[in-house]
């Protein structure tokens, strides 16, 4: 029977319904042969970006490759822009921007797409290192909103930098390379945990104070030494990076996931890996911007630091990088520099916050409005609003920006999931959106859903990865 046939013999109702009604429908039913295999192809690389970028240092690091291969200029070493132009901004080694000039003047608003791309992890505490029946271990403190008892008993590598006594900086990386040492938090037994830990609530199985990694077990020759494994610790510190133990004071060390990404899945549908959360935006947001040729309005796309914490200090999105990043472009366009002419620029640009939101967990449906919930493989998550309770420090999109936003994802074949995070009284959350919204312009949030959101191990579908892309490539358009 040939398919207008069988359209011919919908009853009026089927018809109505079909014209009425709001369906959603997976991604991958809506993808073309070669849009599945495109998907699979942007992952592949999309891995290989996870696996070098495990901290917000080096998500910038690897973004300063990213925009110099493609043609992005340090925007200090070029005297002027002019439609087109593509130039990139570091501030502090923890932040980052790619900006294309556009043919209207900037006070004619920019097209912004932010995104951070810090994640929750174990910070070493300023004194780490400590000996204790017979092992050398080291203190954290855990850095943003983990389910503790998720970081024990899994390999971990440590990141970061160390600042010496004399100035001198040095970069640490262990655990990445198969042949490196990996650290771990260990748990207690079932045998002993009935009375120290069973009776515990979940959030508590494991303490913050619990969060030691242990770092040693051998001893150094000598009786007269009280503390024999942590001097032996830092005798191979200092072998090997020079560091003595006051250098921690001035250190930035993070503890997280040495796992690679893998796939999941036997279809192989899904990405699972630390730090998706939000670097899986930062990914496609900049895959995105690279499509963009001369645009009418410049396009700018951000990479912030401590998100997880607030957006608070200089590096977050609550400070006045923006402002400052405004007042350069500026003057490389040569126009009106005043603190006035940057808030009319800022008032007149459009933005999205590129932010994960959670998926279904078919195991604990409960927690979801399963009306306005997302679901994994069915494209990008538009949100109207965040927030907690009722709408509590929430960025609230109008009508006519969610209007815009959903128009132009059905122009271009974007496919899209509408909802908010979980039922209403369950928690809930914010994004960097409520902080660029006091800037007075408009931003929405547009992310993907993910399942094991802030744990070492998250998982989000090909689908709505290469859905965000094709969302961000479209915004950018505009």
């Amino acid at each position: 029977m040939a398919e207008n046939d069988v359209k011919d013999k919908k009853t009026k109702y089927q018809k109505l319904e079909d014209k009425l009604v709001f369906k959603k429908k997976s991604a991958w039913e809506q993808f073309t042969d070669k849009q599945k295999k495109d998907a699979f192809t942007l992952c592949d690389d999309y891995k290989l970006f996870l696996a070098k970028v495990k901290t917000e240092r080096e998500a910038v690091t690897q973004i300063k490759v990213f925009a110099k291969d493609k043609g992005f200029s340090e925007i200090g070493e070029v005297n002027k822009l002019i439609p087109g132009s593509r130039v990139y901004d570091i501030f502090k080694d923890k932040n980052a921007a790619l900006i294309i000039a556009g043919k209207k003047g900037l006070s004619e608003g920019a097209r912004i797409i932010v995104s951070h791309i810090d994640s929750p992890r174990l910070d070493l505490k300023p004194k780490p290192l400590y000996e204790d029946s017979g092992l050398a271990l080291m203190k954290t403190h855990y850095y943003g909103g983990i389910k503790k008892y998720q970081w024990v008993n899994t390999p971990l590598s440590l990141h970061g930098v160390v600042v010496k006594k004399d100035g001198t900086k040095v970069e640490i990386k262990i655990g990445e390379n198969p042949k490196d040492p990996v650290f771990v938090v260990s748990d207690l037994l079932p045998h002993l945990s009935s009375k120290e830990q069973d009776k515990r609530t979940v959030l508590d199985t494991i303490k913050g104070e619990e969060l030691n990694l242990i770092v040693g077990n051998i001893p150094v020759d000598d009786d007269k030494i009280k503390q024999k494994i942590k001097l032996a610790i830092l005798e191979h510190l200092f072998d090997k990076y020079g560091i003595i133990e006051e250098d921690f004071v001035s250190a930035e060390l993070e503890a997280v996931p040495a796992d690679a990404p893998r796939d999941v899945g036997f279809d192989r549908a899904f990405v699972g890996a630390y730090g998706q959360d939000d670097r899986v935006s930062a990914f496609t947001s900049c895959v995105a911007i690279d499509t963009v040729k001369v645009p009418e309005h410049t396009v700018v796309v951000l990479f912030y630091d401590k998100e997880e914490i607030g957006s608070v200090g200089n590096t977050g999105s609550r400070s006045n990088y923006i402002e400052y990043l405004f007042g350069r472009v500026l003057e490389k366009l040569g126009e009106d520099m005043s603190s006035h002419n940057i808030r009319k620029c800022l008032i007149n640009s459009f933005a999205i916050s590129a932010d994960v939101s959670a998926a279904v967990n078919p195991t604990f449906k409960s927690v979801n409005d399963m009306l306005n919930a997302h679901l994994s493989g069915y494209g990008v998550a538009l949100e109207k609003y965040n927030g907690a309770g009722g709408k509590y420090s929430a960025s609230d999109a109008s009508a006519e920006l969610v209007g815009t936003i959903r128009n132009l994802f059905i122009d271009k074949g974007v496919p899209w999931q509408a909802g908010e995070l979980g039922k209403v009284d369950e928690g809930g959350g914010t994004t960097i959106a409520v902080f660029f919204a006091n800037h007075g312009m408009d931003i929405i949030d547009v992310g993907v859903p993910i399942l094991g959101m802030h744990s070492p191990f998250e998982i989000v579908s090909k689908a709505d990865i290469y859905s965000a892309y094709l969302a961000y490539m479209a915004f950018l358009g505009l």
